[in-house]
């Protein structure tokens, strides 16, 4: 009897950069959000020597997917070896390698391999794991192209910003208040609509219309990784405002003795060839970042109060 059908695919490209600051991206999986398309969340929640185990959220065809991997890191070889602990369905199991092979001082082929099976051989499904593959290897590859030749001094490089309340109340009660995004559209003034789904515990889709502090309303869509009871929510935007090329987020709760410490996190990278069509002319990176932290914190901010003044007043 035929086992099950394994295929294997390889995708590569070439980078005008160090082989080993290229392969150091790589290294630092908690940064992926901010470089990969796909990917949503990523922690390191192991390590031992050589081996590590990563937790990945990520997006595969437009569908929300989690699951954890074991890498094993070959610095002198350039090789990071992966395979899915526990995969999810379609897929039945998943694996491959990073190789970072230099190409002089200042110039490095990556080559990324997968060889993948579906679940019970079904064709439909190793036509849609294919289709995610060679989709999320194209941005990724693309991707890390891109951050390893702007260097680390870019402007065009993400910023981050964050605001914070304190809270007279549980963190339980807080994360509550910012999971429960199906009700924000009655809780939250700048909310004009939201969709929210949530196929896999924790894992949600949220899609919402929110008014801008000048009255414009902006439709997003978000996948968000829900540490239930009360631990942090991470999330990105998959679908974004014209002046944002990327927007990942972070709400975190922290008790002390005065209740809880709630911070709204933001990481942001500007479109800057969006600039004068969104701002007008003469505005420039400085004027867009100014415009994203002033939206962004205002509806943090208003969020974060409403969230206080529901847990204070217990309703």
């Amino acid at each position: 009897m035929p086992g099950p059908e394994v295929r294997e695919v390889e995708h590569e490209i070439t980078v005008a950069a160090p082989a080993k600051d290229v392969y150091q991206l790589l290294v630092e999986v908690e940064d992926w959000p901010a470089m990969f398309p796909p990917s949503v969340h990523v922690e390191r929640v192991e390590q031992d020597g050589e081996h590590e185990r990563i937790r990945i959220c990520a997006t595969a065809n437009g569908a929300a997917k989690r699951w954890t991997s074991i890498r094993r890191l070959l610095p002198d070889q350039g090789v990071i070896e992966f395979r899915q602990e526990k995969s999810s369905p379609p897929v039945a199991g998943m694996g491959g390698t990073w190789i970072v092979e230099p190409q002089g001082d200042e110039l490095c082929r990556v080559r990324l391999l997968h060889d993948y099976r579906a679940v019970d051989d079904d064709p439909a499904a190793l036509q849609w794991i294919a289709e995610a593959v060679d989709r999320n290897s194209h941005a990724e590859l693309a991707a890390l192209k891109t951050t390893a030749e702007l260097g680390p001094d870019a402007a065009q490089k993400p910023f981050t910003f964050e605001d914070g309340l304190q809270i007279a109340g549980t963190a339980a009660d807080v994360f509550a208040f910012i999971d429960q995004a199906q009700l924000w559209s009655e809780r939250l003034p700048h909310v004009a609509r939201v969709i929210l789904t949530e196929e896999t515990e924790g894992l949600q889709l949220l899609e919402m219309d929110t008014r801008s502090p000048d009255g414009s309303i902006h439709t997003t869509k978000s996948v968000r990784v829900c540490q239930r009871p009360a631990g942090t929510i991470h999330y990105k935007q998959i679908k974004l405002p014209a002046l944002m090329t990327l927007h990942t987020g972070r709400w975190s709760f922290e008790e002390n003795a005065d209740g809880v410490l709630a911070v709204s996190r933001h990481t942001v990278a500007i479109d800057e060839t969006k600039i004068a069509q969104v701002l007008g002319e003469g505005a420039g990176l400085a004027e867009a970042r100014a415009a994203v932290r002033r939206a962004l914190g205002t509806n943090s901010l208003s969020t974060l109060n409403h969230a206080k003044a529901h847990v204070e007043g217990g309703s």
